[in-house]
């Protein structure tokens, strides 16, 4: 079965989906400053579904989003970090100081990260 991708923005999450089911997601926030990069701060594939290459097409698919969009992604999470350094020609590096309010952001959040 394919796996479908759902971006909940108000949730904050990118979605991984099979068969009605949620197999992965993103977890992101957008930055709340120009230029509202969407930062990714975890990504996660539900026990069972590991190795299939469901985070690949989590992190990929959000660069796309962000690419249509016109913002950078600034990828906080240690998963999405690694893919960018892997697929340079689709993971532009962000501004050094996108990454700077991303974090700032990021830390002055209530809750959990």
């Amino acid at each position: 079965m394919a796996i479908d991708f759902q971006d909940d923005r108000e949730a904050g999450r990118l979605l991984a989906v099979e068969d009605g089911a949620v197999v992965g997601h993103i977890a992101y926030f957008v930055l709340a400053d120009a230029p509202h990069a969407l930062v990714a701060v975890h990504t996660i594939v539900e026990q069972g579904n590991e190795g299939r290459g469901i985070a690949g097409g989590l992190v990929r698919t959000f660069y796309g989003i962000a690419a249509a969009e016109g913002v950078p992604v600034v990828p906080l999470c240690p998963y999405a970090a690694s893919w960018a350094a892997k697929h340079p020609d689709e993971a532009p590096e962000p501004a050094a100081e996108v990454v700077v309010a991303a974090k700032a952001q990021l830390a002055a959040a209530p809750g959990p990260g």
